[in-house]
């Protein structure tokens, strides 16, 4: 699975120069696919990118991709990356995602990462990093 990591910038921030967008494409999709998410979860995940622009990224037309897509598919990287740590086996980690969840207010991770905002991602990823904690 490809990850996406921080360029040696001092402010820690990913330069989308720096990323072979098409490959942060494909794992974006690969784990979508892996978590049962459905095509329009996937697309608001991405931030709602318009129909077009979203079939041919799905099809592996990928030229550039926004700083806000690239955090998007960040976040998700590390939801993915985090559940792997946390669970032993894998179709646990991916099955997570799909589980009501009472600290996100009944929702499932994959209801509050597809409600369309970054702050929804940023939500359940720091959800997923305090429950790695034990393990960093």
């Amino acid at each position: 699975m490809m990850m996406i990591a921080a360029d040696n910038r001092p402010d820690g921030r990913i330069d989308p120069k720096g990323v072979d967008a098409g490959k942060a494409m494909e794992g974006f999709f690969a784990i979508m696919a892996l978590w049962g998410a459905s095509r329009e979860e996937a697309r608001r995940i991405l931030g709602e990118p318009a129909e077009r622009t979203f079939q041919r990224w799905r099809a592996g037309e990928v030229a550039a991709i926004s700083r806000d897509t690239l955090s998007r598919v960040g976040y998700v990287a590390g939801i993915f990356k985090g559940l792997q740590i946390v669970y032993g086996d894998a179709a646990q980690a991916d099955e997570w995602v799909r589980r009501p969840n009472r600290a996100l207010g009944g929702q499932t991770p994959l209801e509050r990462m597809a409600a369309g905002e970054i702050v929804d991602l940023a939500a359940v990823r720091q959800y997923v990093d305090a429950l790695r904690a034990p393990w960093s």
